[in-house]
């Protein structure tokens, strides 16, 4: 056989990700109140858009059957269809479309004669901006800067959320430097911000108030002993007597553990629905869009002929078309997101019917693969559309990640429960329990197991620390202070 070049014609088919399929997909993962910001923009960049009406959402919404009933057709085959993107098969341009998953959010209005609260909260500054107004004075350059960064990174309570070595990697700027910057931060006020943990957020405040001697530094390093009562060995830790040892305990629990709480936390967006879920009179479940959120659009055609005949040049007829096409592209995006996304809302209902008839001990086990096999999508797109939407139900508000979670398996090899499911049990335990006779992690395992509930001690105390509940010791050593 001999070698030398030759031309061969092969014929293919992938899926290649243009920038309005890309819009498309990020569509899918924003929440209705993002998709009014991202609209809103719209309007203003392309004139042959306009708001028609708020009812477009529920013309779709009217076709759902009950959950019990099979998904109508429109929904399930053919007719419009729901956007599902397989992942493997993505390959991705550079576009500008990007920049349009920022972040917006809307805040509701008061009446006439009712106070403003929101105008009371502005009237307090946030952590971050009192110590903004602090650090100028202390540091200046490419320290203020790394300064102001770690300010950006500390968490409600005043703490550095982010790992020191972290931050040098990111800002490219050595430990050391970072370090310096730190201990800038934790010289403001309030005493004790910029802490990296509980310890040295009150050996900060033991410094201020120069009661930082080897004794206070060894009680404030062993304060997993004095939570677990070990009083006796701590004080012979400290090498003090009853008498400056109590003094010592009085002192710090003095301090502020959370120095930055005394703060207005950082204005909140709202969380509005973006699915409703009501119960009909056949027994079943609707399930909708939130409308008030999705201003339907239309195509302004006339406007449309009326440019037209104004353009003359090539330019012009381009841009005008770049419009139209672009009008006609976004109007189908936002109806195969709404249709995604209520098809894929229902499947959730339908599989966690026990949680919407009678709450969260009836919540199953649920993965993104069981729903993407279910109404036949790729995985990744039932993410997408899980991502950042909230559901209103008679039960309350709930995320869409709230309805996955991992599988207990029941001690009888029945079906298995849902995490959510057993941590309500042990959260319904504890509540019940006895003053006089607290149960041990092992004792919420053996009333677990008589539930039908096969879990380990470790998962056991892994939930209760989830839920903020002490061990026992520490529950019978509230009550008794308590009582």
């Amino acid at each position: 056989m001999g070698l030398g070049p030759r031309l061969d014609l092969r014929q293919t088919q992938s899926l290649v990700m243009t920038p309005q399929l890309q819009q498309a997909i990020k569509l899918l993962a924003l929440s209705n109140l993002e998709i009014e910001a991202f609209v809103a923009e719209e309007l203003e960049k392309n004139p042959l858009i306009e708001a028609g009406g708020e009812d477009g959402a529920a013309e779709i919404a009217e076709t759902i059957e009950p959950v019990a009933d099979p998904l109508p057709d429109s929904l399930a085959g053919g007719g419009e269809q729901a956007l599902d993107i397989d992942p493997g098969e993505e390959r991705f341009q550079d576009s500008a479309a990007d920049a349009m998953a920022g972040m917006a959010a809307t805040a509701g209005g008061s009446g006439e004669d009712a106070p403003d609260l929101d105008q009371f909260a502005a009237a307090l500054p946030t952590l971050a901006e009192h110590l903004d107004q602090q650090i100028g004075t202390l540091c200046s350059g490419e320290d203020l800067a790394i300064a102001r960064h770690l300010i950006a990174c500390l968490d409600e309570a005043g703490y550095v959320a982010v790992p020191l070595d972290e931050v040098a990697a990111r800002l490219g700027q050595p430990l050391a430097r970072v370090e310096r910057a730190l201990a800038a931060v934790q010289s403001l006020d309030p005493t004790g911000v910029g802490a990296r943990d509980l310890a040295e957020c009150l050996a900060l405040q033991a410094r201020e108030a120069d009661r930082y001697d080897p004794a206070m530094a060894t009680l404030i390093g062993h304060l997993d002993l004095l939570a677990r009562g070990q009083i006796a060995a701590l004080r012979r830790l400290c090498g003090v007597d009853e008498e400056d040892f109590a003094d010592m305990v009085r002192e710090l629990r003095a301090y502020d553990p959370k120095p930055g709480a005394r703060f207005a936390a950082a204005e909140a967006s709202p969380v509005v629905p973006d699915i409703f879920v009501t119960a009909t009179t056949a027994g079943g479940w609707s399930v909708e869009l939130n409308a008030a959120t999705l201003p339907r659009l239309i195509v302004n055609r006339r406007y449309q002929a009326e440019l037209g005949h104004a353009a003359r040049d090539p330019a012009s007829k381009a841009w005008l078309a770049e419009c139209a096409t672009s009008a006609n592209w976004l109007i189908k995006a936002l109806d195969q997101r709404a249709r995604t996304i209520v098809r894929v809302a229902t499947e959730i209902v339908r599989l966690q019917d026990g949680f919407f008839r009678h709450g969260v001990e009836q919540l199953r086990p649920l993965t993104l693969r069981t729903v993407a096999e279910a109404i036949g999508m790729h995985e990744s797109t039932v993410s997408r559309v899980t991502s950042n939407k909230y559901l209103a139900c008679g039960r309350g508000l709930f995320e869409l990640k709230y309805f996955f979670t991992s599988a207990i398996q029941a001690a009888d090899g029945g079906q298995a429960a849902s995490a959510a499911a057993v941590k309500n049990h042990i959260a319904r335990l504890i509540a019940e329990e006895p003053a006089d006779a607290v149960l041990s992690d092992d004792a919420l395992v053996d009333l677990l197991r008589a539930r039908g509930f096969d879990i380990a001690r470790r998962t056991v105390a892994k939930y209760r620390e989830a839920l903020g509940l002490g061990s026992s010791v520490q529950r019978r050593r509230q009550r008794r202070i308590a009582g």
